[in-house]
């Protein structure tokens, strides 16, 4: 039997019409993602005193930043889906990090610092919340149809590829024409269609992407060989600790020591 949630919708081209509301949802997200990526470097090295000013950093202290913000964009994929699945729902996180995405790239358009910091912090957040959630509820459409599912995911794609084509064209031409303001407020402007037309399609989806609910049924226990339930041993956490931080600190000393001239790992002169 069909699922009930996905029985209701409609279907266009062979697919429910739920896939087309997240193809455009995920192809505005990823025009204001590149759109803005594309012309975050270039705005960061552009002299101050040039017509288009930009905040004239050095080559060093841009890739550094740049670096940071796509490493960060990924990690918080982490978090945005455990709370979806521990809390939110996906339809909720989807939502929510739409419009955090909205708020960010608006921001980044003031051109002032505290706005510049702003603004990434609100779309790592928003990516994080989206970007892993709405590729789950595409998977939610097609739980009784598997057949289907590999196909849905390429026209999905196909708006990650049109979005992301089309964000760093215009984005970029207007960043670098009329105004980095005009390019980072463009990707905003997008970004906004794509949350609004989510938000009116959101009873398309039925229960898909709703916010979990616990089962009453008794969940199974895993066993173990012996009495301990974690199998690391002191020596195996103690190695995890040590390689984790300094991994941490080595990732934190590189923005550190490219952008605010500080060096952690500096010894001696």
């Amino acid at each position: 039997m069909a699922n009930l949630a996905t029985m209701k919708q409609k279907e266009l081209f062979g697919h429910p019409v739920g896939l087309y509301v997240l193809f455009f949802t995920e192809m505005w997200e990823r025009f204001s993602y590149y759109g803005m990526r594309a012309i975050l470097v270039l705005y960061l090295v552009q002299s101050t005193s040039d017509t288009n000013a930009g905040l004239g950093w050095t080559n060093g202290e841009a890739l550094a930043l740049y670096g940071w913000y796509t490493m960060l964009v990924y990690v918080m994929s982490i978090p945005g889906g455990w709370i979806a699945d521990k809390f939110l729902g996906q339809k909720k996180s989807v939502l929510y990090g739409g419009i955090l995405l909205v708020a960010g790239h608006s921001i980044l358009a003031i051109e002032q610092m505290w706005a510049f910091y702003t603004g990434l912090g609100l779309i790592i957040a928003g990516v994080g919340m989206l970007k892993p959630n709405i590729s789950s509820m595409v998977g939610q459409l097609y739980k009784d149809d598997e057949s289907k599912k590999d196909s849905a995911y390429t026209i999905f794609y196909m708006g990650v590829n049109a979005g992301a084509f089309l964000g760093i064209m215009l984005c970029g031409y207007l960043g670098e024409t009329l105004g980095w303001s005009y390019g980072f407020g463009l990707a905003g402007i997008f970004m906004f269609f794509g949350m609004l037309q989510f938000y009116f399609a959101q009873k398309i989806f039925g229960t898909i992407g709703e916010k979990p609910v616990k089962d009453n049924q008794e969940e199974v226990k895993m066993e173990f060989e012996g009495d301990r339930l974690n199998p690391f041993t002191m020596l195996d956490k103690l190695m995890i600790f040590v390689s984790a931080t300094i991994g941490l600190i080595w990732i934190i000393n590189d923005p550190m020591s490219n952008i605010g001239g500080v060096n952690i790992l500096k010894i001696g002169d």
